[in-house]
């Protein structure tokens, strides 16, 4: 009797209302979504239809026909292009606020060099009054040269004491080099100021550069592999029902380091190139320091014209060593020379000069605000695809309630290596690692050049890179060696072998004695 009872009990269950295996589902919330994207519904089911059709997600009852597949599939690449460019954007401000940063202290800095000039060398008297253009040149030529002229820094300065010393004697001055009348302050200034210039110039470039190649680099379009991937992992779980279930964490790491195989290669450079821009950020305050250079400018012109004051007699003894002595009686008075020696000097001396600490404190700042917004900049190829997949992505709490690709679940492979080359058993996306992206190798290219500019921009050479290559020299006049052409040559005050000093000495003779004969009125103009 208890088994027909328990028959008929489980024939009365198995009638109750209920979900029937394999029954349709609605596609209510797909569409929804569907025409929040800004697509039409023409075509989308009403309920789940067979997934045969499906080439980007797996196969099985979805709401996606092939046309939803290719549209959100499409959608999902520009959206992802989309974040690629806004962490560039970011990037490029972080770079350009540096860069108004160090310009806007190194433009000032430059000025207020400039402003002291008269202070500084007003007790020269005519000297500075009669000829502040010749000073306001300097400054001029030096501005322009910061700001990317191709001026040559050496000629320009050796021209800036060749003229000082033919204003001094209103006469052309001579280019022997064994006179050196200003001494070796010439020597040192230019070594000084070239180096500060070329390190500065080239530590601008070197933020423009960057920037730069941030901006093409992000505007490179993603694969159709890639496109198939992102589509797998961001909206193929809405066809299957379950669009509240985030992609896996490493899921989406693989599927970003496949997209972005690249972009991840330009880190070895990139990082080669933030870490020489540090070295060059602190630079600017080892001695002498940045602000210390620019600032005694005026001191070291003043001092210099006072070496010749102070060393008017050796001077002379050298134009007589190679005029040979001059019959005008009064030439050279052993009185005047006497006097001048005694004439004592109230200005400061680029020896004793020493910036205020306010300038030191404010340069210091600027040396570790530059060098700590580079470093943080410097893993930014490889922590790219960390920083989109936290936007796309499921937290760490949901391993195991996460899409997999192809259903809830963990994801198990191992997650792939950075660059093209640790690609090539990516499971997400397909690449051939025998090809890679040419604009991106060209800017990794770029990032090599900028880098060896700034190591050179540290010796204070500046130098053109005329090919990108490393194995093919320059041609021509056979300066350039490996490509690089050094615009750096010897000026009026450098120290040349001594073979070289004997050309053109007939000519520089000549210059010499006409020198000699306005000697003393070189010399009453400087007592003034």
């Amino acid at each position: 009797m208890r088994l027909p009872v328990l028959l008929c009990v489980l024939l009365c269950l198995s009638a109750a209302p209920g979900p029937v295996a394999g029954a349709d589902r609605s596609c209510t919330d797909l569409r929804q979504f569907y025409t929040g994207k800004g697509f039409t519904l023409v075509e989308v089911p009403q309920t789940e239809i067979s997934g045969e059709h499906l080439r980007m997600c797996p196969q099985g009852p979805t709401c996606c026909t092939s046309t939803m597949e290719e549209n959100l599939g499409g959608l999902s690449a520009r959206e992802t292009e989309g974040l690629i460019k806004e962490a560039g954007r970011s990037l490029q401000s972080a770079f350009n606020a540096l860069h108004r940063a160090f310009d806007t202290y190194f433009t000032e800095l430059h000025g207020r060099s400039e402003r002291s000039l008269q202070e500084i060398l007003s007790p020269l008297g005519p000297l500075y009054s009669q000829n502040t253009r010749l000073y306001g040149d300097l400054y001029a030529d030096l501005r322009q040269y910061y700001r990317g002229s191709a001026l040559n820094l050496d000629e320009t300065l050796s021209e800036f004491w060749s003229r000082l010393l033919e204003r001094t004697f209103k006469i052309s001055a001579p280019t022997d080099e064994t006179l050196r009348p200003f001494g070796d302050i010439p020597r040192d200034t230019k070594a000084k100021l070239i180096r500060a210039f070329v390190t500065a110039r080239s530590f601008v470039l070197g933020l423009i550069v960057s920037g730069e190649v941030v901006r093409k680099v992000s505007q490179v379009h993603l694969s159709p592999e890639c496109m198939k991937a992102l589509m797998k992992m961001v909206y193929c779980p809405h066809c299957r029902g379950i669009a509240s279930v985030k992609p896996c964490s490493n899921y989406c790491s693989n599927v970003i380091k496949g997209c972005l195989a690249n972009q991840a290669d330009l880190n070895p450079e990139w990082q080669n190139l933030i870490d020489t821009m540090i070295q060059v950020a602190s630079s600017f305050s080892t001695e002498p320091s940045l602000d210390v250079v620019l600032s005694s400018i005026p001191a070291r012109i003043y001092e210099a014209v006072h070496f010749l004051q102070e060393n008017m007699d050796t001077f002379t003894a050298r134009v007589y060593q190679t005029c040979g002595t001059p019959g005008e009686p009064g030439t050279g008075s052993p009185a005047l020379h006497e006097q001048q020696k005694k004439k004592k000097s109230g200005s400061l001396t680029a020896s004793e000069y020493k910036p205020s600490p306010t300038a030191g404190l404010r340069l210091e700042m600027q040396v570790s605000d530059l060098s700590s917004k580079l470093r943080e900049m410097r893993q930014y190829w490889t922590q790219l695809p960390m920083a989109l997949c936290s936007k796309l992505a499921a937290g760490g709490a949901g391993l195991d309630k996460c899409w997999n690709g192809i259903t809830k679940a963990r994801y198990l492979p191992e997650v792939m290596g950075d660059g093209l080359a640790n690609q090539i058993n990516n499971p997400e996306v397909e690449l051939d690692i025998t090809k890679p992206d040419m604009t991106i190798r060209q800017q990794i290219m770029q990032l090599k050049i900028m880098s060896n500019r700034l190591k050179n921009a540290l010796d204070g050479n500046d130098v053109d890179f005329q090919d990108a290559s490393d194995d093919i020299s320059g041609s021509g006049s056979g300066m350039c060696v490996g490509g690089q052409c050094s615009r750096s040559r010897p000026g009026l005050y450098a120290y040349s072998p001594d073979n070289n000093r004997v050309r053109g000495a007939a000519a520089s003779q000549t210059r010499l004695c006409g020198l000699l004969l306005l000697l003393p009125l070189a010399i009453l103009l400087l007592q003034r």
